[in-house]
């Protein structure tokens, strides 16, 4: 690609990483790990080391050969093209489906502005669209665009979070970090906190992506993975660790806004409007960023001949259009079937199997990080494999924390995708004779 049409720089990579990272959850976890006190703060310590292990992956993968389409393109290469269309056909759907969920959290922050967002479901469901469509919109614009409104958007969501921690501290309480009755043993605590958080740190891998936008891949794409995943675990680790020293476990286990709470007690009650602000922020900017995902991924499938062509057209912008506007048409989809009647559960099983389907990509991508390592036929320092094994083993752990349930229709997702792994090849071999 020419030099022109890379217009993603280093601060750009790693707003993508850290704002696809930090989304809706942050804002909620704190009441959810309310119950295990200071073990929550270890569990997220070993989510966070998980990541980084994730992350390294990623790193030492970009610095090897940057390709477009990341998790894809590394599976590709070290597994051949059936393993790399499954690892697309996973991947995808979790870049699309998760987009709706983003969506209607995003409409959910901002009816504490807007009370009719969220008194009726039809004003829900609209303003969820709008936002599927305005990201959309800007993705369409251009790479240059969709970079600049996620720059924007993760500087103003970061910003109040460590306000938070900054003031918080004067507030602490680390008596109130105790452990609940309920915690059960530490080993119990440990494990069920690294289990709610490890899927906080979901798209580590989204620098990789767009490989073919980026100025100077080789260096820009690791900088930005480690980087982006050491900012969002910092931050993830302090904004927890400062509400739970202000709060007492109780009242914030029952907490509908824990952030909104802490920040009532820093600066009085227009601090709600605050924390709402910057959760509403915080959506739009993983929903930006997970669209560029959204349009870039399936266009560097459809550039191998593995996905449909129609995926890799673009814009004279290089935007690509037609992946773009089929992400939203499915996104908005998803978001009316949740605001249906009789269809919420169907919504809440998609969310979770998306969740899962990037942690499956995971799993090959570690492995094709030790693949790849020795197929160059150069000495690989021992180091190296370990720690690809190690991402891989923390991978497994977040798989069997996920339930059976997702594991189980995760399993049946790629099935699926091998009737169309054989359709697309049968036309591809067709068309090629």
């Amino acid at each position: 690609m020419s030099a022109s049409k890379r217009q993603i720089g280093l601060a750009t990579a790693t707003a993508l990483v850290l704002g696809n990272m930090i989304g809706s959850g942050v804002f909620m976890l704190p009441a959810t790990l309310a119950p295990y006190g200071g073990y929550s703060l270890v569990g997220w310590l070993v989510s966070a080391v998980g990541a980084l292990l994730l992350a390294g992956v990623f790193y030492r993968l970009a610095r090897r050969a940057p390709r477009a389409g990341g998790p894809y393109a590394y599976s590709r290469e070290a597994f051949g093209d059936c393993i790399g269309f499954l690892v697309a056909w996973i991947y995808w759907f979790s870049s699309i489906g998760g987009n709706a969920a983003i969506a209607v959290a995003f409409a959910s922050y901002l009816s504490a502005f807007v009370p009719a967002v969220g008194a009726s479901p039809l004003f829900g469901a609209l303003t969820a669209l709008a936002a599927i469509w305005a990201a959309t919109f800007v993705n369409m614009a251009g790479v240059r665009s969709a970079g600049v409104v996620q720059v924007v958007t993760t500087v103003l969501k970061i910003a109040p979070l460590l306000a938070l921690v900054l003031f918080g501290l004067a507030h602490f309480n680390p008596h109130l970090l105790k452990p609940g009755t309920d915690a059960g043993s530490p080993w119990s605590a440990i494990n069920i906190s690294m289990t709610a958080t490890l899927f906080a740190f979901v798209g580590v891998e989204c620098a990789t992506i767009p490989a073919g936008h980026v100025r100077d891949p080789e260096k820009t794409i690791p900088r930005a993975t480690l980087l982006g995943t050491l900012i969002a675990a910092l931050v993830y680790v302090t904004c927890t660790a400062a509400v739970m020293g202000m709060l007492p476990a109780p009242v914030l286990a029952k907490s509908q806004a824990p952030f909104a709470d802490a920040g009532q007690i820093l600066w009085g009650g227009w601090a709600s409007y605050l924390i709402a602000g910057a959760a509403a922020v915080s959506c739009f900017g993983a929903l930006n960023g997970w669209t560029l995902i959204a349009g870039q991924f399936p266009q560097a499938v459809a550039q191998d001949g593995l996905f449909p062509k129609f995926f890799a057209r673009e814009s004279r912008r290089g935007a690509p259009v037609p992946a773009l506007l089929v992400a939203a048409v499915v996104n908005s989809l998803l978001v009316l079937a949740n605001y249906s009647r009789g269809m919420v559960g169907m919504f809440t099983f998609v969310v979770l199997l998306t969740t899962l389907s990037n942690v499956v990509a995971y799993l090959f991508c570690a492995m094709a990080d030790v693949v790849l390592a020795y197929r160059e036929g150069r000495p690989v320092p021992l180091r190296d494999p370990l720690l690809a094994c190690a991402a891989f083993g923390f991978s497994i752990w977040a798989v069997i924390g996920a339930g059976a349930d997702a594991a189980y229709w995760n399993l049946i997702l790629l099935a699926l995708g091998l009737p169309v792994y054989v359709w697309q090849t049968r036309r591809a071999a067709v068309a090629t004779a």
